[in-house]
């Protein structure tokens, strides 16, 4: 008789895990409305703000991004505006994203991201010491909603070793219609190929590591339901194609990694006095 794997087994040998059913409907009723709170209070004059991964350096480089790790700022998608800058679709339907300390600075989402059950699967998942570093409310709105090109989230949180761990929660049903995840299983035994990083020179991306990004025969994707937890290894390649179709795909994001792990100073989200980094 096989024994059933560990989530920790599971994760090393995949560089995911699938866990159906870890959140219930009325979590996922909360998340959902107080994510449409905060895009109805949110106003378009302040910032216009797009999120990409085409020209990562150039979208990540303004103050509004770079000081989003404590705040809750909303980020609209690339295709969101028109040639004269006006948006095409109302607000509710243009925001790529909410992002990026919603977990601690929001109560509906600090009540979600802290308590028992996640600390738990974090020390399953051999995350002793973990510290929740970032969180994002993902729309992926119809029609629009952006591409999500292929890369590693160990790119934007680099530490020594390496334990970034991501935690995505699927909020609608992701499948190939509405760009649900693609991965490429045990692609996270591959190398560290970028580095993302903010110094005195700026913000840019460093290449490692020449490695060819998986091909279309190697992409696996990763079609859920509602309520699912999809854990990701900070190594594993995985992308999202774009959303052409009429449905949205609610997500809801947090990486954490391990306090006991080198924290890069030149990693672009820094944690200051003002907003300490605490586990779940």
């Amino acid at each position: 008789m096989q024994l059933a794997r560990s989530p920790h087994d599971r994760l090393e040998a995949d560089g995911f895990l699938v866990i159906p059913g870890f959140v219930d409907a009325g979590a996922i009723a909360s998340l959902r409305a107080r994510a449409q709170e905060i895009v109805e209070a949110f106003d378009p004059g302040a910032s216009r703000a797009i999120f990409t991964t085409r020209d990562e350096a150039k979208t990540k480089s303004d103050a509004y991004f770079l000081e989003s790790g404590s705040a809750i700022r909303c980020f609209f998608e690339e295709e969101a505006f028109d040639e004269r800058g006006m948006l095409r679709r109302p607000k509710a339907q243009s925001i790529n994203k909410i992002g990026h300390a919603v977990h601690d600075l929001d109560p509906v989402f600090e009540a979600f991201s802290h308590g028992a059950h996640l600390q738990a699967l974090a020390h399953a998942l051999g995350l002793e010491n973990p510290r929740v570093y970032q969180s994002m409310y993902i729309f992926k709105q119809p029609h629009i909603g952006g591409e999500v090109r292929w890369h590693q989230d160990a790119t934007y949180f680099v530490t020594e070793p390496q334990t970034v761990t991501t935690f995505w929660f699927a909020l609608e049903r992701a499948d190939r219609s509405n760009g649900c995840l693609w991965v490429q299983r045990g692609g996270h035994r591959t190398a560290l190929r970028e580095r993302f990083v903010v110094d005195e020179r700026g913000p840019r991306a460093e290449v490692l590591d020449p490695t060819p990004w998986p091909s279309q025969d190697e992409a696996e994707p990763v079609e859920v339901e509602a309520g699912t937890l999809v854990v990701f290894h900070g190594l594993l390649p995985h992308y999202s194609a774009p959303n052409r179709s009429a449905r949205s795909r609610h997500a809801y994001t947090l990486h954490a990694v391990d306090g006991r792990a080198h924290y890069a100073a030149t990693n672009w989200l820094q944690r200051g006095a003002s907003l300490p980094v605490r586990g779940f």
